[in-house]
C-alpha cells in the first residue's frame, strides 16, 4: 500500500508543478500585454490618436530611383582618352612587318594574331568611321573603346574604310586608326579583317 501512496504523491507533485508553470506563463503573458498597452497609451499621448486615411487621402510614394549612370564622367573620360591618342606617336617599331600592319602588345604571342585572322573570337561590337573627319573619328574611337571596356566586350571590329576616294587611293584613317589603337591600353592586338568582314577597310581588335 505504501507504493500506492508514493505513486499518488508523485502524481500530485507533477500536477502541482504543471499548474504552477501554467500560472507563471499566464502571469508573464498578462505582464507583456500590460506593457504593450502602456506603450500604446504613451504613443497616443505623444502623437495623438492614429486614424487610417481615406483611400483618396493616402499618399503612395514611388520607390527611390537608382543613382543615375555617370554619363558625363564617362564622356569626359572618353574625351580625355581621345585627346591622348596622338597623331604623331611613332608606331612603326610596334607594328608587325606583314603587309597588313597588324599589332600585338609586347608579351602577347604571335598565335593570338593567327587566331584573330581565323575568326576564333566572335565579334561583339562594331564601330564604323566612314564619313568622319580625323578629329571626329579619334573621339568616336576613344568613346567606343571606353564603352567596350565597361561592358566587357573583347573582340570588336573597327571599320575605317579603304580610302578609294582619298588622294592616291590611300585611306587617311587607315594608318591613323592603327596609330590610335596602339596607344590605347585596352588593346591587346589587331589584324586586318577577313574579306567577308571588310578586308582592307576594317580591323579586328582584341581587347583586354
Amino acid at each position: 500500500m505504501r507504493h500506492g501512496w508514493a505513486d499518488l504523491a508523485l502524481i500530485q507533485k507533477e500536477l502541482r508543478s504543471r499548474r504552477e508553470a501554467a500560472e507563471q506563463e499566464a502571469r508573464m503573458q498578462r505582464e507583456r500585454a500590460a506593457a504593450l498597452e502602456r506603450e500604446r497609451r504613451l504613443f497616443e499621448l505623444s502623437v495623438g490618436p492614429v486614424q487610417q486615411l481615406a483611400p483618396h487621402q493616402q499618399v503612395h510614394r514611388a520607390p527611390p530611383r537608382p543613382p543615375p549612370e555617370p554619363r558625363q564622367r564617362q564622356a569626359d573620360d572618353a574625351q580625355v582618352l581621345a585627346q591622348a591618342l596622338s597623331d604623331h606617336f611613332d608606331v612603326d617599331s610596334l607594328l608587325e612587318t606583314d603587309a597588313e600592319l597588324s599589332y600585338r602588345r609586347p608579351g602577347i604571342g604571335p598565335e593570338v594574331l593567327n587566331r584573330l585572322r581565323r575568326g576564333e573570337w566572335s565579334l561583339q561590337a562594331q564601330l564604323d568611321l566612314h564619313g568622319l573627319r580625323r578629329d571626329e573619328a579619334r573621339e568616336a574611337l576613344g568613346q567606343f573603346l571606353q564603352q567596350c571596356r565597361l561592358r566587357g566586350r573583347r573582340c570588336v571590329r573597327v571599320v575605317h574604310g579603304k580610302g578609294h576616294g582619298s588622294p592616291g587611293g590611300e585611306g587617311i584613317l587607315r594608318l591613323k586608326v592603327r596609330r590610335w589603337l596602339v596607344q590605347h591600353d585596352a588593346v591587346l592586338a589587331f589584324v586586318q579583317a577577313r574579306a567577308a568582314e571588310g578586308g582592307a577597310g576594317a580591323l579586328i581588335v582584341l581587347l583586354d
